[in-house]
């Protein structure tokens, strides 16, 4: 029973990377990192395929090795905090328009204290 549930829940964290991949709001690489986590309990041949793939087996050794996040990971994420609190002081009122800065400070403080890798 546990074996399914970490398939699925892998398989829904990969659903959101892909989907990450294209809304700028939603990051991939997390939602990825988390499917190898989920995978790595449930499928050794998916978790294989996670990390000698191209674009995210590199993220994902870095973050199980050392924790570490890339400068560009970094970098996008602030790019991204910084276009949802732009969005959020376009479209939202008082006082919900403070929520994206108030996770943009606390996620960024500790996305930038990560090792890079």
């Amino acid at each position: 029973m546990k074996r399914h549930f970490y398939l699925a829940a892998g398989w829904a964290s990969l659903a959101l990377g892909a989907i990450g991949a294209f809304l700028p709001l939603l990051p991939t690489v997390p939602f990825v990192i988390l499917a190898a986590f989920c995978f790595a309990r449930s499928s050794p041949r998916l978790e294989n395929w996670l990390l000698t793939h191209p674009q995210f087996g590199h993220h994902i050794i870095a973050w199980r090795e050392k924790g570490a996040i890339s400068r560009k990971g970094k970098i996008a994420a602030t790019a991204a905090f910084a276009f949802s609190i732009v969005l959020a002081a376009i479209f939202s009122p008082w006082p919900w328009v403070m929520a994206p800065v108030i996770a943009a400070a606390v996620t960024g403080s500790w996305i930038w204290t990560r090792p890079e890798g």
